[in-house]
């Protein structure tokens, strides 16, 4: 069993990064340890409401709340992201943990595989 991050980084609905690294994710989490981290554009992955229909694109966003039925909890949003984009008091769509720029750099640190999207 392997520890791997998946950090996404880039905003939803402009590329198919964001559907990739949750397809990734669940994929492999049968057999490994996953940790999803969203910093930078990925944290807009995080709110409710979005409409990409409009854009004519289609809405996996909801689908990230299949990362607990994958057994995958370690799920982390930048703290430093969250203050950028004044969204430290909002609510999101899935469970997550804040987490600051030390404890990231430590997290990652103890990852055998990091996969940046």
């Amino acid at each position: 069993m392997k520890n791997i991050a998946i950090i996404i980084n880039s905003s939803p609905h402009g590329s198919a990064k964001g559907r990739e690294a949750l397809d990734l994710a669940l994929a492999l989490s049968a057999l490994n340890h996953i940790t999803v981290i969203f910093i930078d554009k990925g944290i807009f992955h995080l709110l409710p409401d979005q409409h990409p229909d409009l854009i004519l694109m289609r809405d996996y966003i909801a689908t990230f709340n299949m990362l607990e039925l994958y057994d995958i909890e370690d799920v982390y949003v930048s703290e430093s992201a969250l203050k950028s984009h004044n969204l430290s008091d909002f609510t999101f769509n899935i469970t997550t943990k804040i987490i600051n720029h030390y404890d990231l750099n430590q997290l990652l640190d103890e990852q055998d595989v990091i996969l940046t999207f």
